[in-house]
């Protein structure tokens, strides 16, 4: 053990999108570090298990990232509660794939809103609480950050969005003690992804990735990784490790993108798969199932 494993013990964080894969995963290593989560999302029940389950004190809330009011009045519910946090990372996201020109403009617009606007609600309710604390905020980004994809372009549009956000930010709260880290994320073995998978449109985009990039990670080992930058304030994690490199030759990508998409997805007709597993349907509307 080393001492870096004692920074979290009795700090508050606060994870978005904590009832299902990556988000939950996160809260409960983040939990076994010593933190006590709170835990934001619109699944209620689910948000509840995980809660009690956790082996510190947590509380969760059920709260849309894009509802800027609810949002504020949770943050502040949080710092009374809980006291102020040191750690927050913004994962809620969901993702809808297929043609643009077939595609919903509520539900592509539902997935810019949670994924981008979003992530811009928590960073400016919890600010206040991060710059007392000089604490440290994640932003969950993805390869499709750094490459976009075709059939996909509202996650993709929203990812590079937060990309950028989190890029902003870091320059801006540097100087006041804040420090603020991107996380970029290939696939993980989550619910959305296994059912992008029931889908021909996501399931022949994955197959014609390079073979590195078709494999699917335990959301436990993403966790591991990731709160393992939480602990050293990093500006930057990648899981795994190679996609690293691919910043350095993301310049290159869009030719390559279009030269497979010439080759490959003129054969097919695709369609639109709608907000895809159990967090995107709680995501349908602005409020979400309780």
């Amino acid at each position: 053990m080393t001492d870096r494993k004692h920074v979290l013990r009795g700090r508050t964080a606060v994870v978005t999108g904590a009832a299902r894969g990556v988000g939950e995963a996160i809260a409960r290593e983040l939990a076994d570090r010593g933190a006590e989560v709170a835990l934001l999302g619109l699944e209620e029940k689910s948000l509840a298990r995980v809660a009690q389950e956790l082996p510190t004190p947590s509380r969760h809330w059920h709260v849309d990232v894009t509802d800027t009011d609810a949002m504020e009045r949770v943050a502040g519910e949080i710092r009374d509660q809980q006291g102020p946090a040191s750690v927050v990372v913004a994962n809620a996201g969901i993702a809808e794939g297929g043609p643009f020109v077939d595609s919903d403009p509520a539900s592509w617009q539902r997935v810019i809103n949670v994924n981008l606007v979003g992530s811009a609600n928590t960073a400016r309710v919890f600010l206040p609480q991060l710059l007392h604390t000089h604490g440290y905020f994640l932003q969950i980004a993805s390869l499709a950050s750094i490459g976009a994809a075709p059939l996909m372009s509202a996650y993709c549009a929203s990812k590079a969005g937060v990309e950028s956000l989190s890029q902003s930010l870091r320059a801006e709260l540097a100087p006041r003690g804040v420090r603020v880290g991107a996380a970029y994320l290939s696939w993980t073995d989550t619910d959305m992804i296994r059912d992008a998978d029931q889908h021909a449109v996501l399931r022949e985009l994955r197959a014609h990735m390079p073979a590195p990039a078709r494999k699917v990670y335990p959301p436990e080992h993403v966790a591991g990784r990731l709160v393992d930058a939480v602990e050293r304030r990093a500006a930057t994690v990648y899981v795994p490790g190679w996609l690293r490199a691919v910043q350095l030759v993301r310049a290159g990508l869009p030719p390559l993108v279009s030269r497979y998409a010439r080759q490959e997805l003129t054969r097919s007709e695709f369609s639109a798969t709608g907000l895809l597993g159990p967090g995107g349907r709680a995501a349908e509307t602005p409020t979400g199932p309780r």
